[in-house]
């Protein structure tokens, strides 16, 4: 059992390594042509990669006589959710543009905390915890973001804002899974976000066959690792492990980002970013803590 489980948690590492590195592919992808077209590119590879995995699953159920949902919920809620991921990662791809790799991803780590926030209007209840790792996570906003001259960039603000809505981005995810098969919700919502990406593209920049080659390894390695590859590594590993496990090495995708960006683009970060980054990613473990069931009186 302990060895399915380090097989399952080393899988989702993989997944966390990928979408860590991703960002770098993000930030590098901008030398060759626009953030419209580098999101409209990279979600329609994703959505081709997925393809063949929704194709076997389907088979796999069909034969095991598996009930399918219907392609009404599926087609809705993967526009639903396609919606949301397109204006977050345009909002992710605008700020990686005015800020470092490594504060991107632990920004983006935040959606973490504001999920169980965004809770309340759903009238669930938020755990103690919550709110003090929203607090702590504050605090490493500001050493992090705010400069000592108490500047804030304009690409923190983006990733902010892109943290906010895959928080939404979440929550909607959380409505129609239940409803429908979680692979094909991902495969529609890649295809409408890479659909709605191009159509800006064609709006607001001059999308070339040139920029698209010369870019075709920070673009590639987007679009197949991170969406595709990634996706089906997070859906193998979750399967029979704890959540709470899963959630947590998931959450080293933002130590990663701040790694790649050192080692591969040279973007140190000072002491002052450091601690915010530490303060951050402490609130996101704080948030993922098992609470402690209370004892029986008797």
């Amino acid at each position: 059992m302990k060895k399915k489980s380090f097989k399952n948690s080393f899988l989702l590492f993989m997944a966390a390594f990928i979408w860590g590195v991703a960002f770098v592919a993000q930030s590098v992808g901008m030398d060759y042509m626009g953030p419209f077209t580098f999101n409209g590119a990279r979600f329609l590879m994703g959505g081709m990669v997925l393809l063949p995995l929704v194709y076997f699953r389907r088979k796999k159920d069909k034969e095991a006589g598996i009930p399918r949902a219907g392609l009404k919920i599926t087609l809705t809620g993967g526009v639903c959710c396609g919606l949301a991921l397109c204006s977050a990662a345009l909002l992710q791809q605008f700020g990686i543009i005015g800020t470092t790799v490594g504060k991107a991803g632990f920004i983006t780590t935040l959606y973490i905390i504001i999920v169980p926030v965004m809770g309340i209007f759903l009238k669930k209840k938020v755990p103690g915890r919550v709110w003090a790792g929203a607090v702590i996570a504050a605090f490493g906003m500001y050493r992090l973001c705010v400069s000592e001259q108490f500047t804030l960039s304009r690409g923190d603000i983006y990733v902010f804002f892109c943290a906010v809505i895959f928080s939404v981005h979440i929550l909607v995810i959380d409505y129609f899974s239940p409803k429908a098969d979680g692979v094909e919700l991902s495969c529609v919502q890649f295809f409408f976000a890479g659909l709605t990406s191009s159509l800006l593209a064609l709006v607001f920049e001059n999308p070339g066959l040139s920029g698209l080659v010369e870019g075709i390894v920070p673009l590639a390695y987007a679009g197949i690792m991170s969406c595709g590859v990634a996706y089906t590594l997070q859906i193998v590993g979750q399967k029979e492990l704890d959540p709470t496990v899963a959630s947590l090495v998931l959450s080293l995708e933002s130590v990663v980002s701040m790694l790649a960006g050192w080692v591969i683009l040279g973007q140190a970060l000072n002491k002052r970013e450091l601690s915010g980054c530490a303060l951050v990613f402490g609130a996101v473990i704080l948030v993922q803590l098992p609470e402690r069931k209370k004892k029986a009186m008797g």
